[in-house]
């Protein structure tokens, strides 16, 4: 059998932590009572030959090993003795696509991630990212200060923070519609100035324009749309319109159970015929 490779582990000389290579290791504690040390690994956020990056080079500090009660504000709190933080963004797992950030909403986002993240912190400047790879620590998450919330206390403030402010969800649904509004707007105005002029093969670009997205029908639209098309199937059909199609239509109906009575008084008699029993 060949024996498998084991992953290299890089381990601190001064505070004797094992770490991933690349990465130092950062010891933070919850509270003082807390006896042992959980470790955030950090590094420099970097992207590979060249690529462009959402993140600012040499300015952001890429963390790993986050724990679930340790928050934004928590995890600016505990570097900004290496400077001021600009920004701090929790996720579930590390970017694979670099590309621009859009703006999350407050109201409309998917759930909150329950187990441990990774962070991207930028710093003001590229000192902040080196003071924060010597730091020794350990770092207390939960100060008199500043403490966390725990247990009935946390699920207490969770459930405050779900209920939503009617204003605010207003102001901020307004918002995203002038800004959409706007892109399509931009988009119209864009598509007439290409409409007609040819390109460098002599093509002529033929656009459709002042058409926009179609939007989801709601549920009182589809009851709206059966209905018409239910009309419009009476109108066309007409049935039982004059007296005599009522009268055709009702003898036909008693020839209809005339015909079946008689077929299934022969399939008794069919049936008693072929009776083995005889009790009399």
């Amino acid at each position: 059998m060949v024996a498998r490779r084991r992953k290299r582990v890089v381990r601190d000389p001064e505070a004797g932590v094992p770490s991933p290579p690349g990465y130092y290791a950062i010891p933070i504690k919850f509270s003082e009572k807390q006896h042992a040390s959980h470790y955030l690994y950090a590094r420099e956020h970097s992207v590979r030959g060249g690529a462009p990056s959402a993140w600012p080079q040499k300015r952001t500090l890429f963390v790993l090993n986050v724990p679930p009660y340790c928050t934004e504000e928590c995890l600016s709190r505990l570097l900004s003795p290496c400077g001021t933080v600009q920004s701090v963004e929790l996720q579930e797992k590390p970017d694979l696509a670099e590309s621009s950030k859009e703006s999350k909403s407050k109201f409309f986002h998917p759930k909150p991630i329950s187990g441990f993240q990774v962070a991207y912190v930028v710093f003001q400047k590229p000192s902040g990212v080196l003071a924060a790879l010597t730091l020794k620590g350990p770092l207390l998450v939960s100060t008199e200060s500043h403490p966390v919330k725990s247990g009935i206390h946390k699920w207490i403030s969770d459930y405050a923070d779900s209920m939503t402010d009617p204003e605010a969800l207003r102001i901020e649904v307004d918002t995203f519609m002038e800004a959409y509004d706007q892109k399509i707007a931009a988009e119209e105005e864009k598509a007439k100035q290409e409409e007609g002029v040819p390109d460098e093969e002599g093509w002529v670009k033929v656009t459709r324009r002042g058409r926009r997205p179609g939007l989801p029908r709601t549920e009182a639209a589809s009851l709206r749309v059966l209905e018409r098309e239910r009309r419009k199937r009476a109108r066309k059909e007409l049935l039982s319109f004059y007296a005599w199609q009522h009268r055709e239509a009702k003898m036909e109906h008693l020839a209809q159970l005339r015909k079946k009575f008689e077929e299934d008084k022969q399939r008794i008699e069919l049936m008693r015929a072929q009776r083995k029993f005889r009790p009399y």
